[in-house]
């Protein structure tokens, strides 16, 4: 075949449109998607990262302040008004802002914010006097353990270890001074402490001179071999208690810490079960507890 002889070939080439890519459309509704989804998570950040008084703000700003709940006139959205009453078309009248306002209301339960600031003070008391309990509790605790250890490293104190008691009552932290049997801590029918009584006076002094606590003292005796009370107990006790008094304010004690000294004879025994043992005897110092926080006045 000569060159002239070849033949000839047509090529045809089809446009196919709306096929490939589709278009693009796809990438405008995910764009649209994306940015839905980013600013979705930009308000929940910001939900999360302002505080209550912003979101308050923000909410009056959008409040809508003027708008009447009446139902005067024919209560739709074209309902008239007559002259001087709060109709669908009073624009912002001081009576409707004064009932509508965000800052006279309060969305929650829809007391007044007077009312909601009185719970918060309320719960700001007791928030506070629960840490002041706390800490009291501390302090007491921290109190108890320095009078153990004086009694350990003082060795004039050693051997009257079994003659104070320290616990803590709803009064507040007791420290309580006992006979024993054969170690008491007043002659017989003295009201004055002896040796061994004014060493252990004078450390709890120490300890006490620590704390600002007020400070009760009482005087206890024990019954009559019988379990009758003697007449005289009661002064006995007393005068126990006032010379105890004494000791303290000598060691170092404030006076103005002193918030009362009493004699209760034998009607507070130590041991009720048997009034007659010599632990009855004591005298009892308590560290009393500070008042709770009371919350604010919130009467008119």
């Amino acid at each position: 075949m000569s060159v002239g002889d070849q033949p000839i070939l047509i090529k045809k080439v089809k446009k196919v449109s709306g096929g490939g890519h589709h278009g693009g459309a796809w990438k405008v509704a995910y764009a649209d998607f994306v940015t839905a989804m980013m600013a979705f998570f930009l308000l929940m950040w910001l939900i999360n990262t302002t505080s209550p008084e912003q979101k308050r703000g923000i909410a009056d700003y959008f409040a809508p302040a003027s708008v009447s709940e009446t139902t005067s006139g024919s209560g739709g959205i074209l309902g008239g008004t007559a002259l001087s009453d709060d109709g669908s078309k009073s624009a912002g009248t001081s009576s409707v802002i004064q009932e509508l306002a965000p800052d006279s209301k309060n969305p929650n339960d829809g007391q007044s914010r007077d009312g909601a600031k009185s719970a918060n003070g309320q719960q700001t008391a007791s928030d506070a006097g629960k840490k002041q309990q706390q800490q009291e509790q501390a302090a007491f605790a921290s109190a108890a353990e320095s009078i153990r250890q004086a009694l350990q490293d003082m060795p004039e104190l050693a051997d009257l270890s079994k003659n104070i008691i320290v616990d803590q009552t709803p009064e507040g932290l007791r420290i309580q001074l006992v006979d024993q049997e054969g170690r008491s801590m007043f002659d017989t029918g003295s009201t004055k402490p002896n040796a061994r009584a004014v060493l252990l006076l004078r450390a709890v002094a120490k300890v006490i001179n620590q704390l600002p606590n007020r400070i009760s003292l009482y005087g206890h005796t024990s019954a009559n071999p019988d379990g009758s009370r003697a007449p005289g107990d009661w002064t006995l006790s007393a005068g126990r208690a006032e010379e105890s008094r004494k000791v303290l304010q000598a060691a170092g004690v404030d006076p103005d810490r002193i918030y009362q000294v009493s004699g209760k004879a034998s009607s507070d025994p130590l041991y009720p079960d048997d009034p007659t043992l010599p632990g009855n005897r004591r005298i009892t110092i308590v560290l009393m507890r500070e008042a709770p926080v009371l919350p604010p006045d919130t009467g008119l």
